[in-house]
């Protein structure tokens, strides 16, 4: 067995250089004064295939011999690591078959294709799709490629790890999401000589907390959907677990809330594109900001595939949750003007109306009276609050609507 050492880290980033991105490490002004903590971000979104997925499948590919990247090579993903594997086996000449749940989005299929791999779609689960992968292993005499679980893949994701210590930045926490554990095992490893005093924080999706159940020696709980399905792996890996163990200060797990407001924040204030899994370190230090008050930390935003329905639902609801979009219930006089008046009041007081809807039919609507329903777009919570005023002061009842906006006052 290959020894995951500091050493074997070098020589991956050795093999690699020059194949992969040296992504951006930049200190957020914005974040760190949010947070009164100096936060950097380690863009790793910004990999050609939008992952660091690109680093471990690189360099295990780089490991086999010719011979076998022209037997060719098998993997089992629904995300990252098949868009990895299908770029670099395509780069390297290696027929690469990537075997992927049925339910698999199209989006993430085509993307598998169009690095030039075979796209197989089969099973009802991730787990099932593996079983598949082996299967197809030994019929084809290739070689799988492990998303976490092996030593070369561990490696090519820790010269993250490097990079980071190479700009000379001495951090007091790094900040790395977990799924299998092969991202937070590699950078781990690679600063134990590197940075030793950092303090190694993971994040784990709340519905998915499969290595802190195995780190606390017990069974994990019946998974649920998750925002962060980069991270939503059932079972730890057997390489990964002893290092996280050796190394984690601290596991974090995350709820859906937090995953959501991340990736909308990241989108909003640094104007980049994460997925769920790629905005869980930012997620973490959301949810408990005063773990990282006054320190320097890194967030590692680990991939950027996200759904570009999902990025748009994300968006939206975060324009709801600070009442920037609000839908606003109007009750007026059912008479002639009362509309003219209440849009002349709400254009005074510079809000925008998106979309109007009467309602007259309704029982809990007076027979004299007319309900609407505005959807307006606002400065935020203090400016809908004096639209609501100037209403009510001209005898107009006005009551915000939107559940995210009773849900953040």
């Amino acid at each position: 067995m290959i020894e995951i050492s500091p050493a074997f880290v070098r020589e991956a980033a050795a093999a690699i250089r020059g194949q992969i991105v040296d992504t951006p490490l930049t200190c957020s002004r914005t974040l760190s004064a949010m947070f009164g903590a100096e936060i950097w971000l380690k863009f790793e979104n910004l990999q050609y295939t939008a992952s660091f997925k690109d680093r471990g499948s690189l360099f295990k590919l780089l490991s086999l011999s010719e011979a076998a990247r022209k037997r060719g090579v098998v993997a089992a993903s629904a995300g990252n690591h098949a868009q990895g594997v299908a770029y670099h086996a395509s780069r390297l000449g290696a027929p690469a078959a990537i075997v992927m749940p049925a339910f698999t989005p199209y989006t993430k299929v085509a993307g598998v294709r169009r690095f030039g791999a075979e796209a197989i779609l089969e099973g009802a689960s991730l787990e099932e799709a593996g079983v598949v992968a082996r299967r197809l292993e030994q019929e084809r005499n290739a070689t799988f490629i492990h998303p976490y679980d092996d030593p070369h893949v561990i490696a090519g994701q820790g010269t993250i790890g490097l990079e980071l210590a190479e700009r000379g930045v001495p951090f007091d926490d790094v900040v790395i999401p977990i799924g299998g554990g092969g991202l937070f095992a590699g950078i781990a490893v690679a600063l134990q000589e590197a940075m030793p005093a950092a303090r190694l924080t993971g994040v784990e999706a709340a519905h998915y907390p499969s290595m802190l159940a195995a780190l606390e020696n017990r069974a994990a709980p019946a998974p649920a959907p998750t925002l962060a399905e980069g991270i939503a792996v059932k079972a730890p890996g057997k390489l990964t677990l002893p290092i996280i163990r050796d190394r984690a200060d601290r596991i974090v797990l995350v709820d859906e809330a937090h995953l959501e407001i991340a990736v909308e924040t990241l989108a909003e204030i640094e104007k980049t594109v994460a997925e769920g899994a790629g905005a869980a370190a930012l997620a973490a230090v959301m949810a408990e900001p005063e773990r990282f008050t006054g320190r320097r930390v890194c967030l590692i935003l680990s991939g950027g595939n996200i759904d570009s329905f999902i990025l748009a639902q994300a968006l939206l609801r975060g324009l709801a949750r600070e009442r920037r979009i609000v839908r606003l219930r109007v009750e007026a006089p059912d008479q002639p003007g009362s509309l003219a008046l209440t849009t002349r009041i709400i254009a005074e007081q510079g809000g925008n109306v998106l979309e109007v809807r009467h309602e007259r039919l309704s029982f809990d609507v007076p027979i004299k009276a007319t309900q609407i329903d505005f959807v307006l777009e606002t400065e935020g919570r203090e400016h809908l609050d004096r639209i609501v005023a100037a209403l009510r002061a001209s005898h107009i009842e006005a009551e915000p609507m939107s559940p995210l906006a009773h849900a953040a006052g």
